[in-house]
């Protein structure tokens, strides 16, 4: 079967690229293609199903490994990615941070005309309906709800008290006027359930142009010449083909989107030939420039009963949690656990945040996979702008197989010192009043006080809070692998749409900016088309999964 457009992925980006594309284009077909299953499990649609999706690798979770982390004590990081239609979306904690301007102004002032401040606001706003309504920040109407959470937890307002009396700024809003601060963060629920981009772009409207296909893992792209006009899929055991007329888009994301362009040739020469695949650009950039926030975690025993334990007293609290939110959709089972955080500055001289907080109401130990029988609750501080720069390669030239992924955790001296100012940090507001009133003590840290023990204790316990982006970086210059209207350099009819197209790392969580992306991508692919962005408009969203009509290897043409 030929389709005008092929996007592999389904992700944050890719959901949103394919329903605008859909619409913008009616008169086009578009295939967006999936290596995971559908949506539609009550874990993913359950906000605290995160507790049990993201720790362990599965059906929805690649859980990747990196490789050992000479920064980390030699450890091998954990790494969970979103499998199925949502992609992470679909097991994050649902926080909606956009970054700090001054993040995308320095993307334009780089090369990437088009990506300022003001060039990307006006699709954030599109892409949203936020319940507290529209203004010069915010939309209305969009397909992404963004709601207040419906249950706050008191201790997550004890957090943002503490943070105050520690001397911190607070915030209501952090994607308005007030970036800077502690507060409650908004989440991409609605009605407390879990709303990730293919509830927000793919159920609920009927296209007949888009045809969602899932359990379906892209091989690589076919090229004739230069150009690439089609994928090979591996599906229900087989080999098929599928022909672009128009153009292929990878929206994989930060680890898949270079592994595919490795796979199918375009990427450094030498380590193509070494896996036995043939080159057909030379791109020494695919797969360099990793960038994700290093995260630091706190955990404190203390024995309340609003915290979350797995205590008799706490599993009882549990069960009628539960209860209440099958008849209200409201409570702990409502709670995206992360309930408060902010963005504070580590020094009073910074000219902007350079650690993100994250504020849980329970112990979050090694990403939830050991768990404790007492309660209590953690506080996290990440480097915002890190100084350490990783990179993607090829295990082997079979996408089955995962990539090779190597962070470079605390590689640069920065980026440990911040984390190591942000362990103080997090001390201050702990030992706040609205905090402390509550005594308990400290899991793996009590104790630890020095520079030189909180720093081996940084390299012992560190890991991603999850926001890989920038192996495919975008640039106006040579060595960049796309151009800022995201087509792959050295071919043509391929472009890569996702965050690994992020030439640095945006100050906050990664999900809605990746929705940005696919939303401006459509607009620039439109443009070729002849016709203009869409305009801000409501959008009717259920919750019902629509179908995905099937690809046949009937009549599949030879590419």
């Amino acid at each position: 079967m030929d389709y005008d457009y092929i996007i592999v992925g389904g992700g944050s980006a890719g959901c949103a690229l394919a329903a605008r594309l859909a619409d913008g284009a009616p008169g086009s077909t578009i295939a967006l293609i999936e290596a995971g299953p559908p949506d539609n499990s009550f874990l993913v649609r359950l906000p605290l199903g995160l507790a049990a999706l993201v720790p362990f690798r599965s059906r929805r979770n690649y859980g990747y490994r990196t490789t050992p982390q000479p920064g980390l004590a030699g450890r091998q990081g954990y790494q969970p990615r979103g499998r199925g239609l949502g992609g992470s979306s679909s097991i994050n904690a649902m926080i909606y941070t956009r970054g700090h301007p001054d993040d995308y102004n320095a993307w334009a002032e780089a090369g990437c005309t088009g990506w300022g401040w003001d060039d990307v606001l006006p699709y954030f706003r599109r892409n949203e309906n936020n319940e507290r309504g529209a203004d010069a920040w915010h939309g209305s109407g969009g397909p992404l709800n963004v709601a207040d959470l419906r249950t706050i937890n008191p201790f997550s307002q004890h957090y943002v008290d503490a943070a105050r009396e520690a001397g911190f700024p607070v915030s209501d809003d952090f994607n308005g006027p007030h970036y800077e601060g502690a507060g409650i963060y908004q989440v991409t629920q609605k009605d407390g359930q879990r709303w990730n981009a293919a509830r927000a772009y793919l159920h609920g409207k009927s296209r007949a142009n888009l045809h969602v296909v899932t359990d379906a893992l892209v091989q690589r792209v076919v090229f004739e010449g230069k150009r690439a006009i089609g994928v090979k899929v591996q599906r229900r055991g087989a080999l098929e083909s599928i022909r672009a007329r128009a153009e292929v888009v990878l929206s994989a994301g930060a680890f898949n989107s270079p592994q595919l362009l490795m796979c199918s040739g375009i990427g450094p020469a030498g380590h193509l030939r070494a896996h036995g695949v043939e080159v057909h650009v030379d791109a020494p950039g695919v797969g360099e420039n990793l960038q994700d926030h290093i995260d630091v975690i706190i955990n404190k025993y203390v024995a309340h009963r609003d915290l979350v334990g797995y205590t008799p007293a706490g599993l009882w609290h549990l069960l009628t949690q539960g209860l209440d939110y099958l008849r209200e959709r409201r409570g702990l089972f409502a709670s995206n656990v992360a309930e408060a955080g902010g963005f504070l500055r580590s020094d009073p001289s910074l000219a902007r945040p350079d650690l993100q907080m994250h504020f849980l109401v329970g112990i979050c130990d090694d990403h939830n996979r050991r768990l404790h029988l007492r309660r209590g609750l953690s506080l996290h501080a990440c480097v915002l702008h890190p100084k350490s720069r990783g990179r993607v390669t090829l295990a082997s030239a079979d996408m089955r197989d995962a990539p090779q992924i190597d962070p470079a955790f605390l590689q640069a001296q920065e980026d440990v010192d911040t984390l190591l100012r942000g362990v103080r940090v997090i001390r201050r507001i702990l030992a706040a009043p609205s905090l402390a009133q509550f005594g308990g003590e400290e899991l793996h840290s009590r104790g630890i006080v020095s520079d030189e023990a909180l720093t081996a204790l940084i390299r012992a316990r560190a890991d991603t809070i999850y926001h890989p982006v920038g192996t495919c970086r975008m640039g106006s210059d040579a060595a960049s692998v796309v151009d800022p209207e995201l087509r792959v350099r050295g071919v043509e009819g391929l472009r890569v749409v996702d965050a690994s197209i992020m030439p640095t790392l945006i100050g906050g969580n990664t999900n809605a900016p990746s929705m940005m992306i696919g939303e401006k991508a459509a607009d620039l692919m439109l443009a070729h088309t002849g016709r203009s962005g869409l305009s801000v408009g409501s959008a009717s969203i259920d919750t019902a999964p629509r179908a995905p009509a099937p690809l046949t290897a009937r009549a599949q043409p030879q590419v």
